[in-house]
């Protein structure tokens, strides 16, 4: 897809809304620099502004009245987010003055910005491709240090660093296929089956391999997984959620059924987002209202990604227990004996032969003990067996690029059989075309433009 610069110019708060110490009013596009010298009066009167350098002023509406006081900077073309003229204007964090600011701005034949449209504007611009683009949204959606950390060093291009070696790889053997297509009668054989072979192998197959299998857990990195707490009434399902939040928002009583709706709160474990649901104690019960919280309790079990079955150390294992376990046992759980401080440690290992296959965690929610052994469960049992080796990424691909790069590593297949099949140059130079088609998707040289609206769409206003 060919870049194409903007013709007009477009502006926004870019700022969240909201009270606050500063708020910013950005403008971007070729009458930036007009715009700013009709609706800014620095201090100490000038012809030009220089470029990133802040300028103290007033904000003023067309008929000449004061609207902030405000810092002001024009950077210059092509240095740039956008690589357009950019001009800031940093005012008081009032949301009504910044609308009015706006709205003057506006009013001078600028254009309101569309959700995402400066980051769409510096990929179009060549600034950045769409993988970096990409990682802008994912930084701004960013719910743990480390999802943030996978964004930053996406937007610095370790993924794009990645993407790039592969298409190197792929351009090298359809340069070489479009030379033995020109000159079919040379007597150097130019193209060689087993050096293009060992490049398939080391060069693409590998590194593409290596980032799909990256993409479930950079998800869960990315995404996190929502991890609900289930059990029978009084277990201490409810003082588990308040122990792992390390506060107490949920009401704690001695009397079953006290939790009749559900709880949800966002935590990180070990860098990892983990949407916490408290359900209802599950059990036959006649009252509308808990019987109502217990379907919804039920209900949460099916949608969740991990299960957290809580029973009762000091009660054992009920027969309430196994019947209710018998409901959940065939999705991904990790069984929590809770009130361990009121048993002997020795009898902590007593519950683990009724749950052979399963991981089982003795804590104690009241005295906050054995919680860290319940998060090294967790983290585990969402990452599966590739949790070490997402301890070491560094960034990874989303569902989208998963989906592109499966097809690209499709057409390597496709071109690995047909050579040893040994096909005619032209065929197989016609798969390696379709591969490099396909991760010209995924970094936005060919991506269409109904996917490019899509992609920037999510982004808010102003970014």
């Amino acid at each position: 897809m060919a870049k194409r610069p903007a013709s007009d110019t477009i502006a926004a708060i870019a700022t969240a809304p909201g009270t606050g110490g500063i708020g910013i009013v950005r403008i971007s596009g070729p009458e930036a620099p007009a715009t700013l010298r009709r609706v800014f009066v620095p201090r100490r009167p000038r012809d030009r502004f220089a470029s990133h350098q802040l300028y103290y002023g007033t904000v003023i509406a067309p008929d000449g009245q004061p609207l902030d006081e405000a810092l002001a900077v024009h950077m210059h073309a092509p240095h740039t987010y956008t690589r357009e003229d950019v001009v800031e204007l940093h005012c008081h964090g009032s949301y009504l003055v910044l609308q009015e600011v706006l709205r003057h701005v506006l009013a001078l034949g600028v254009r309101p910005a569309e959700q995402g449209e400066f980051t769409k504007r510096a990929f179009l611009a060549g600034r950045i491709d769409l993988t970096r683009a990409e990682a802008v949204m994912d930084l701004l959606q960013a719910r743990t240090t480390r999802s943030a950390r996978f964004a930053v060093n996406q937007l610095q291009g370790q993924l794009a660093g990645l993407l790039a070696a592969i298409r190197d790889e792929l351009v090298t053997l359809l340069a070489l296929l479009e030379v033995a297509i020109d000159f079919p009668d040379d007597d150097v054989e130019i193209f060689q089956a087993e050096a293009a072979r060992a490049r398939l192998r080391d060069g693409i197959f590998g590194p593409l391999e290596r980032l799909i299998a990256m993409s479930d857990q950079g998800r869960i990195v990315r995404e996190g997984i929502k991890v609900v707490i289930a059990g029978r009434p009084n277990v201490g399902k409810s003082s588990l959620l308040n122990a792992l939040l390390q506060e107490e928002r949920a009401l704690v009583t001695a009397l079953p059924g006290t939790t009749r709706d559900t709880i949800e709160e966002f935590i990180s474990i070990r860098g990892i987002p983990v949407h916490l649901v408290d359900t209802a104690g599950i059990r036959a019960h006649e009252d509308p209202l808990e019987a109502l919280g217990i379907e919804r309790a039920r209900q949460k079990c099916r949608e969740a990604d991990l299960i957290l079955f809580v029973i009762d150390a000091r009660a054992g294992l009920t027969d309430a227990d196994r019947d209710l376990y018998a409901l959940i046992n065939d999705r991904q759980h990790v069984v929590v004996v809770n009130k361990r401080e009121l048993i002997a440690t020795e009898e902590w290992g007593g519950f683990a032969p009724a749950f052979p296959r399963q991981r089982v965690v003795a804590v104690s929610a009241r005295e906050r003990l054995g919680l860290e052994d319940l998060e090294e469960a967790v983290y585990r049992m969402a990452l599966g067996e590739a949790g070490k080796i997402a301890e070491q990424m560094t960034c990874a691909p989303n569902l989208r690029h998963r989906a592109i790069l499966e097809k690209t590593l499709a057409a390597c297949h496709r071109f690995a059989e047909a050579l040893a099949a040994g096909a005619p140059v032209d065929l197989l130079a016609v798969e390696v075309q379709s591969a490099l088609d396909e991760l010209g998707d995924l970094v936005g040289l060919t991506t269409p433009e109904d996917v490019l609206d899509a992609i920037f769409s999510r982004f808010c206003i102003g970014k």
